[in-house]
């Protein structure tokens, strides 16, 4: 099965991110690479995302496209980056995800794939 996970940051996280000295922040950065290695036979893409500020959104409000800068909502958790995985099941996706060093709230969500006809 193949699975996005979606990192997301609270402001919460941020601040105590910000807080951190250059070694603490090193120090959890490190963790995060290592999270990343041992788990790296799973992992098939990802990235990490620029920060909300740096978005551009199209809504589509009575059939007309407009577009705004900046993230689509304000709110007090932001996708920061994520990953596509391939695991067996979602209980392999979630004891992954346990082990997740880095900001507190990761989705887990499976990729539907597209026939083609378009529908899932």
């Amino acid at each position: 099965m193949r699975y996005v996970l979606m990192f997301v940051e609270t402001e919460a996280y941020a601040k105590e991110f910000e807080a951190m000295t250059p070694d603490e922040r090193e120090l959890a950065l490190q963790r995060v690479t290592q999270w990343f290695d041992d788990h790296r036979d799973k992992l098939r893409g990802g990235s990490k995302l620029q920060g909300a500020g740096s978005a551009t959104t199209v809504r589509f409000d009575g059939g007309v496209p407009m577009t705004t800068d900046g993230p689509f909502m304000e709110g007090k958790e932001v996708i920061s980056g994520f990953s596509e995985i391939e695991v067996d099941d979602l209980d392999e996706a979630l004891r992954m995800v346990k082990t997740w060093p880095a900001c507190p709230v990761v989705e887990i969500r499976p990729v539907a794939f597209m026939n083609t006809t378009g529908a899932s």
